[in-house]
């Protein structure tokens, strides 16, 4: 995937720190498209945009975002007209006119206003209601603990039919990244759904490029539809067919055997599926990172130069060669590369491989006995790169190292929260491309990542944080967000390994894949012949 210009990435934050005007067009004028794909995802747990967890592919297709991304990584304008702020608090939403849901109700600023009140609203108990918890009145209508003491955010308000404000709880000017793709719970519904919102949830009305024509049975392929008044970019395809996988394996078979079109691939078989599909398998750079967590418990780790030698003593370069035939991208910072301004180098010689330094820097903060344990989830491919660390660790600090697979995911969250493990996998795969994002998931004891990281926080990380949040320049919010790193790093809580790159493969239909953050945009693949 192509990596933009620091320039260009310039050029998008100053239109940011004042607010973003569109001037893209709207509406739809090309012929209605031709040709269907069928594509493999996991297995789905709803449809509404606010109350799910598994289900991105179906959503993001049945529905667009205010904002959204392009594939070089720019901030684009598509539901909306323009996001501005004077004060990085205070932020106006002007929508563009002409936008319809599915069942042609117009899309207000009523259709967010309304949706995100609902969403917000602790009782509710939707998933994804903490994507407002920075908008002002979130603590009374979802408070941690009693009842709620309001049923809608007081930060929001309607001004006209196309035209909405939100106010934030300090300065942020990452605002209108939250806005894109991945934030589906910032996304709009019809007064249609208000009406039945479990019949809504099986066969949601949404104001993106695909339609429902019937409704979500589970287990059941879902089947979707070129919507023909979508006011954004036309789409390439009339149809898109969602089949539900229980495993990849089976789904990288039956895009072998061309019985799917479209199938997401484990790093792990990127060396296979090179063999098998050629040009065919696609990788995208996404802003996912993967680390190794430390039992905070565990006294042994509590020496930070215990960490420090733990990381040094990786060989992030031969694992991903020999695990993932060189499709991943070795950590060298707490952020993924695709991430605008991401200090790459920032861990310096702690993440770059040195097993003697490693070796005498674990002599030098007195050793460490007795055996240590990498847990991680089993039966999801993951097997070789643990059995890798935990040789490579074995090998090179002299320790009794082992890699332990759980037996689902549930034994693995209820050991990670037991305390039962010595070190454990971490992941985080950011909502939207700002460090801000990954930072606070992984290292504020808010953030929804903190498991992978022992529950760490530290007051000087949340202030670092606070500022580079409320940055009034591009350059001031880099600058920010590395001086975070550095003060985590400081800390050493986890060791970064990898950033993400997504990998698909693709049938002989297919002629090219298009991707923003690092996931296909199935309403715009390219057909071949």
């Amino acid at each position: 995937m192509k990596r933009t210009p620091r320039s260009v990435y310039l050029a998008v934050f100053l239109a940011a720190a004042l607010g973003l005007a569109g001037c893209g067009s709207s509406g739809n004028d090309a012929a209605a498209p031709e040709g269907s794909v069928t594509v493999a995802v996991q297995e789905l747990d709803h449809l509404t945009p606010g109350n799910h967890y598994t289900s991105y592919e179906v959503v993001l297709t049945l529905f667009s975002p205010l904002t959204g991304l392009t594939e070089e990584g720019d901030l684009d304008l598509i539901q909306a007209e323009s996001v501005e702020s004077d004060d990085a608090v205070n932020w106006t939403i002007k929508l563009r006119e002409g936008w319809k849901f599915h069942n042609g109700e117009p899309v207000t600023a009523e259709s967010y206003v309304k949706a995100w009140n609902y969403l917000a609203y602790g009782p509710n108990a939707w998933v994804n209601a903490g994507q407002l918890r920075n908008v002002v009145g979130y603590d009374e209508v979802h408070p941690l603990e009693g009842d709620p003491t309001a049923t809608e955010l007081s930060g929001l308000k309607v001004v006209d039919d196309t035209t909405f404000t939100v106010e934030l709880k300090g300065p942020d000017r990452q605002f209108p990244f939250q806005l894109s793709d991945g934030q589906t719970g910032l996304y709009p519904m019809p007064e249609a759904a208000w009406e039945d919102l479990e019949a809504f949830d099986k066969m949601p009305i949404g104001n993106g490029p695909f339609m429902m024509t019937e409704p979500w049975v589970q287990d059941e392929e879902i089947v979707l539809s070129a919507f023909g008044d979508y006011q954004g970019p036309a789409p390439t395809l009339s149809e898109i067919t969602f089949r539900t996988y229980i495993d990849t394996d089976t789904a990288y078979t039956d895009a072998l055997a061309g019985e799917v079109d479209i199938a997401t691939v484990a790093a792990t078989k990127a060396e296979q599926a090179k063999t098998d599909f050629g040009e065919r398998m696609f990788a995208f750079d996404a802003p996912g990172v993967d680390l190794l967590g430390f039992n905070p418990d565990d006294e042994r780790f509590a020496d930070v130069r215990v960490r420090q030698a733990f990381s040094m003593a990786l060989d992030r370069e031969a694992i991903n060669q020999a695990i993932y035939a060189g499709s991943q991208i070795p950590s060298t910072s707490l952020t993924a590369p695709s991430m605008p301004g991401s200090p790459e180098g920032v861990c310096g010689e702690y993440c770059e491989f040195d097993p003697d330094g490693a070796k005498a820097l674990l002599a030098e903060a007195g050793g460490l006995e007795g055996p240590v344990e990498i847990l991680f989830p089993g039966g999801w491919g993951y097997e070789d790169f643990f059995e890798a660390c935990a040789n490579q660790l074995r090998q090179n600090l002299e320790l009794d190292v082992t890699a332990v697979p759980a037996t689902d995911w549930a034994e693995f969250t209820e050991r990670l929260e037991q305390g039962d493990f010595g070190l454990n996998r971490g992941r985080w795969g950011a909502l939207y491309p700002s460090q801000q994002d990954t930072l606070h998931a992984l290292y504020t004891a808010s953030g929804d990542g903190t498991l992978s990281t022992g529950g760490y926080s530290n007051p000087e990380v949340d202030s670092l944080l606070d500022a580079a949040d409320a940055a009034p320049s591009l350059e001031e919010s880099f600058e920010g967000y590395r001086a975070v790193q550095e003060r985590i790093l400081e800390d050493f809580p986890a060791i970064p390994t990898f950033a993400n790159r997504y990998l698909f493969v693709a049938s002989d239909k297919v002629k090219d894949l298009h991707a923003a953050a690092g996931s296909v945009r199935y309403a715009y693949v390219e057909l071949a012949g």
